[in-house]
């Protein structure tokens, strides 16, 4: 395959990244690397290094159309964001420290308990109050916007939601996944938030983790143009027009599609590592 093939190629499966990234929250990072690394076998430093770049791409052409829309819980994102940050930059240094395989292994472990998680029950009657003094002190709590009108949320244990951010921000820079899929089960599963605005909140705030932790992996030299130019478009794309599908679409639907596509790339991680074929 020449040089024009395989990036025609990364161009449109990078669409279809960015499409699903934006409509769960996963951030196109998720599907880019084990794309990249199990399809054409690119060094998985240089897929996450391209993931990073195409996570920053998910969250700048996705989140502005949440934001208006009025899904996404500014505040929210904004105090989460500081713990993820520091926990990026310490997982972009930790990336030098493990071999291709182990790192493989480690990503494929991160989406199967994901998956898992995403399918837990919940309780129907968790957002019936405010239940957390410090979401009332800082003004959590929101609404979003529904067919029947805007739909009242309460935000609850906001110091779990905090220490699972940190964990997040380590497995986005030793990863390079923008580790939307860890924010979205944060807020959905420990701070009990709606899935949309769980989603929408993550990709506001997966863009900044994943530039955080872009900048050391570009001095390490694991950034390269050639191959992140047709992911970052493809991606761009991808995610305008999953961000107008999220509007619209069933919160059961994206919890069954976000369980299913990471859990299959999971197992295909963690064989390819155990195989040492990445």
């Amino acid at each position: 395959m020449n040089v024009l093939d395989f990036s025609v190629v990364v161009f449109f499966g990078s669409i279809a990244a960015g499409f699903l990234g934006a409509l769960t929250g996963l951030g196109g990072g998720v599907i880019i690397t084990p794309f990249l690394t199990l399809i054409f076998h690119v060094d998985i430093r240089y897929a996450i290094g391209a993931s990073l770049i195409s996570v920053i791409a998910t969250s700048s052409g996705a989140a502005a159309a949440y934001v208006r829309g009025g899904f996404t819980n500014l505040r929210v994102g904004m105090l989460l964001q500081v713990a993820t940050v520091f926990g990026a930059i310490y997982g972009a240094y930790l990336a030098a420290q493990f071999s291709s395989s182990v790192l493989a292994i480690v990503f494929g472990l991160v989406l199967a308990f994901s998956a898992y998680l995403t399918n837990c029950p919940r309780d129907p009657h968790v957002d019936d109050g405010p239940t957390d003094a410090s979401a009332v002190r800082l003004k959590l709590d929101n609404a979003y916007p529904a067919e029947d009108g805007l739909h009242k949320y309460y935000v609850h244990n906001v110091a779990g939601g905090c220490s699972v951010m940190v964990a997040a921000g380590v497995i986005s820079g030793l990863l390079g996944i923008g580790s939307g899929s860890l924010k979205v089960l944060a807020m959905d599963q420990v701070m009990r938030m709606p899935f949309k605005v769980a989603t929408t909140t993550s990709n506001l705030m997966i863009g900044v983790t994943a530039a955080a932790s872009a900048g050391i992996y570009l001095t390490r030299g694991y950034i390269d143009a050639g191959l992140v130019m047709p992911v970052v478009l493809g991606v761009l794309i991808g995610s305008y027009a999953g961000a107008k599908v999220l509007i619209g679409a069933k919160a059961k639907t994206l919890r069954r599609v976000f369980s299913i596509v990471i859990f299959v790339l999971a197992l295909q991680m963690i064989y390819k590592g155990l195989q040492g074929k990445i």
